[in-house]
């Protein structure tokens, strides 16, 4: 056999996968249906599903609203804290401040005392250093809030100037009898109330104009920097280099001595306005809420005239209306701006009435036939 052949043989292998007929064929009737399919559901909500999320959601946003209402809450706590802190310290600055321009008035009194001798208004003067010097201490034990601290420095070295002014005076009417001159004298004085001056530049500037814009920097409403005028508005010329040269002769010479005193009447002003009244005719005034009147008061005299007393006197009936006020300091030849305001004047309209202003005659005036005027008045409304 070749080995073709035998390769051929080897290789001849019968597949008998199926017979050529069945042995038993199956009937329709025999085979099982097929399975049936099963549905799956969507995966959609169960039943209720809508009404668990809604509940869910309402929890969530409760929930929400609570931390922000907390936030909220824990913000304004911080904030109540932070206001009533600055609240507590402008509260404490205010009564030494307040203290502070009391001892200013006092000591505008003091200077300005007809005839006061001066021993005692050294003596009075020390007095005023020592109360001022005890509002430094208090000043100093302040804690004020972290931003405030500059300011706060400022606060108190404002009246620092203040005890400084105070002892600088006192030093100064010590020295008086061996100055060569009132001039002299009175330049020294002013020297020294120099510092009187910037106590308030300090205060206004530094620690009021200061105060409020770190207020406003840290958000800070509702809490108000108190003022402290020293030397009261109206007083700018009260420590002047004249005006101190003039106080020297008060205390050296009395209050009569050095030539003539005496002060006049030399006209009223209707505000808010123009009008002047006059004296020999009917004056129509236009009455409203702002109605007022300014006093004109001249120093006719020679020496400086101190605590002049000027009324004003509206005639009505059937109780007239008398307002008084003080001129602290009055220099020979100047003229004090006197005014008047809350006049009530209803029920008086149309009907002519008398308005009468006074200036008290001060010691050693001879002269008083012009102390005093009078001005026939019919008020109307405007």
């Amino acid at each position: 056999m070749s080995e073709r052949e035998r390769a051929d043989k080897d290789t001849d292998i019968e597949f008998d996968f199926f017979d050529d007929e069945p042995a038993e064929r199956t009937s329709a009737a025999d085979v099982a249906p097929p399975a049936r399919r099963r549905r799956i559901p969507s995966a959609g909500p169960p039943a209720g599903g809508g009404r668990g999320l809604l509940r869910l959601a309402i929890l969530i946003g409760a929930a929400i609203l609570l931390a922000v209402i907390l936030v909220l809450w824990v913000d304004s706590c911080r904030e109540g804290k932070k206001k009533a802190e600055y609240s507590d310290y402008m509260g404490s600055v205010s009564a030494i401040a307040a203290d502070s321009e009391a001892i200013g008035r006092e000591l505008t009194g003091l200077i300005t005392t007809p005839g006061i001798r001066l021993a005692d208004l050294q003596s009075g003067l020390e007095g005023l250093r020592q109360q001022q010097a005890q509002g430094v201490a208090q000043a100093r034990e302040l804690q004020p809030p972290g931003p405030l601290r500059e300011q706060h420095q400022s606060f108190a070295e404002a009246l620092e100037f203040r005890v400084s002014g105070l002892n600088g005076l006192a030093q100064a009417l010590g020295q008086i009898e061996q100055a060569p001159n009132a001039s002299a004298a009175g330049a020294q004085l002013a020297s020294q109330a120099d510092r009187l001056l910037t106590s308030d530049v300090v205060y206004e500037d530094l620690f009021v104009a200061g105060s409020k814009t770190v207020l406003q920097q840290e958000g800070i409403t509702g809490v108000a920097v108190p003022d402290s005028n020293f030397l009261p508005a109206g007083n700018a010329d009260l420590f002047s280099r004249r005006s101190t040269t003039l106080l020297v002769q008060r205390l050296t010479e009395g209050p009569t001595g050095g030539g003539l005193h005496g002060n006049q009447i030399v006209g009223v002003r209707v505000q808010p306005g123009t009008q002047t009244l006059s004296p020999t005719e009917e004056n129509t005034v236009t009455a409203s809420d702002r109605l007022a009147f300014q006093v004109l008061v001249k120093n006719s005299g020679d020496n400086q005239e101190t605590q002049v007393n000027v009324t004003l006197t509206v005639q009505l009936s059937p109780q007239p209306i008398t307002k008084e006020q003080v001129i602290d300091s009055i220099n020979p030849g100047d003229t004090k701006v006197v005014t008047f305001r809350n006049i009530n004047i209803s029920g008086s309209f149309g009907t002519l009435v008398t308005l009468k202003v006074t200036v008290e005659p001060v010691a050693g005036e001879a002269n008083t036939s012009n102390n005093s005027a009078q001005y026939s008045v019919i008020f109307t409304l405007g």
